[in-house]
C-alpha cells in the first residue's frame, strides 16, 4: 500500500543518496535509487562516478530477489528493461528524462509491461539537485558561477595589490569544498600572474551541497576522497609564465582531469602554445572578441568536454565579461568584516560598467550564511 507520505519519505532518501555523487558523477547526473518492499529498504544505490554502475543497477543488485514485487524510487526516469526483468511492481521517479527524445519513454515501457509508474514526487528538489547538469543538457554549456571575496567596502585587494587574505580560514575551507564539487575553475591572466593560484581543491572533508544544488547535507560517504576540478586559464596572448603554479609539475600526482587548459586566441605565438603543451597541459585556440578570448565559444568547448559546472574565480575583468555577455548564472560573494579604503583598490567587477541603475544585474532571493567571521551571499543572477 502506497501513500504520498511514504512516497515522499523514500524519495527523500533517494535524493540524499544521489547527493553523495556531488562533483563525481559528471557528465552523468546525480542519481539515487531505493528499492522498498513491505515498507523496508531492500536495496539502494547512487551514481558514484561517470560510466560506473547506475543507481538503479546497484539497487537491484543489492535487493536481489527482494526486488520482485517491490517499489523502486529513483530521482530520474530509469531504463525500463532491467526493472521489468527484476519483477518490480511499481516505479516512482521524481522527474522525466530531460532529453526530449527520451522523456517518458521508460515510463511508457513500464506501463506497457503492467508496472505501475508515477512521476513528479519531489520533482522540484530533484531538478534543483541537478541544476548544473540540466543546464548543460539543455544548452550544451556549463552552469556558470561567479565567485569573489571582498571587504565591506567592496574591495578585493588593497591598492598595493595585496589580497592575502580577504576572508578567514573557515571561509577559505568552505571554498575548497565548493571547488571539490564543481567540474572546472576558471581565472583570467591578470589573476594568474598577480596571485599565482594553484586552483586545486583541498577540503578536509566533504561539504554539504552548494546552495545552487539545494544545500542538502547528504551525510558521510566512507569512500569520499578530494577531487581536483579541471583548471582553466583565459589568456588571449599567453602572457602567463609557464613557471607559475598553474603549470607546476608538482601537481602531477593529484586527481586532475588535466593539469591546466589554456584558452587563447590566434594572436598567441605557436612557440608559447607548444611550450604549454610540452608540459602536459592543453590549449584551445578560440575566436577573439575585442582582443580577448570570446567566452561563448569557450563555454561551448567546455560543454563538449562534459563540463557541467564552471566556477569563475576572477579577476574583475573576467567577471565583467561574463556578466556583460549574459553568460553568468549564479553569484557567490564572501564578505569579510573589513574596511581597507583606497581609490585605487580594485573592486570585484571591472569593465566599462552600466550607465543606468535600472539596467543592473540582480539576484533572486539571497541565501545568507555566516561562515566563520565572514558572510556568504548567494543567488541566481538575472537582469532587471
Amino acid at each position: 500500500m502506497s501513500s504520498p507520505e511514504f512516497d515522499s519519505l523514500f524519495m527523500q532518501q533517494a535524493l540524499r543518496l544521489a547527493a553523495l555523487g556531488r562533483g563525481r558523477s559528471h557528465p552523468d547526473p546525480m542519481t539515487g535509487a531505493v528499492i522498498v518492499r513491505e515498507k523496508q529498504v531492500r536495496g539502494a544505490g547512487f551514481q558514484r562516478r561517470a560510466g560506473g554502475a547506475s543507481a538503479v543497477t546497484q539497487a537491484l543488485a543489492a535487493a536481489n530477489a527482494a526486488a520482485q514485487g517491490a517499489t523502486l524510487y529513483t530521482t530520474i526516469e530509469p531504463e525500463a528493461e532491467p526493472l521489468i526483468q527484476a519483477g518490480v511492481r511499481r516505479v516512482v521517479c521524481a522527474m522525466l528524462h530531460p532529453d526530449p527524445a527520451l522523456a517518458g519513454v521508460g515510463i511508457a515501457r513500464l506501463r506497457a509491461a503492467g508496472i505501475e509508474a508515477e512521476v513528479g514526487v519531489c520533482e522540484a528538489q530533484a531538478r534543483e539537485l541537478n541544476r548544473t547538469w540540466l543546464t548543460w543538457k539543455q544548452t550544451g554549456r556549463p552552469y556558470v558561477i561567479l565567485k569573489w571575496a571582498m571587504t565591506l567596502d567592496g574591495k578585493i585587494a588593497c591598492a598595493s595589490g595585496d589580497s592575502r587574505w580577504v576572508t578567514g580560514d573557515t571561509a577559505r575551507e568552505h571554498l575548497h569544498s565548493i571547488r571539490d564539487q564543481v567540474d572546472a575553475i576558471l581565472v583570467g591572466e591578470n589573476t594568474a600572474r598577480r596571485d599565482d593560484p594553484e586552483l586545486t581543491a583541498r577540503p578536509k572533508s566533504p561539504g554539504a551541497l552548494p546552495a545552487w544544488h539545494g544545500g542538502m547535507d547528504p551525510g558521510p560517504d566512507p569512500d569520499w576522497m578530494p577531487k581536483d576540478p579541471l583548471r582553466i586559464l583565459v589568456d588571449s596572448v599567453i602572457r602567463t609564465d609557464t613557471k607559475t603554479r598553474l603549470f607546476s609539475s608538482d601537481l602531477q600526482d593529484r586527481m586532475m582531469p588535466n593539469k591546466t587548459l589554456v584558452a587563447t586566441t590566434a594572436i598567441a605565438s605557436s612557440l608559447k602554445i607548444n611550450a604549454i603543451k610540452a608540459g602536459g597541459n592543453d590549449v584551445v585556440v578560440l575566436p577573439e572578441k575585442d582582443g580577448q578570448v570570446s567566452l561563448a565559444p569557450l563555454l561551448d568547448e567546455l560543454g563538449s568536454r562534459g563540463v557541467t559546472s564552471l566556477l569563475v574565480e576572477g579577476g574583475a575583468r573576467i567577471h565583467w565579461s561574463f556578466l556583460n555577455q549574459g553568460l553568468a548564472d549564479y553569484l557567490m560573494v564572501y564578505v569579510a568584516p573589513k574596511v581597507i579604503g583606497g581609490t585605487g583598490a580594485p573592486g570585484p567587477v571591472a569593465g566599462s560598467g552600466l550607465m543606468q541603475m535600472a539596467a543592473a544585474w540582480q539576484t533572486g532571493p539571497l541565501a545568507v550564511t555566516q561562515i566563520g567571521e565572514d558572510v556568504l551571499l548567494q543567488g541566481e543572477l538575472r537582469r532587471s
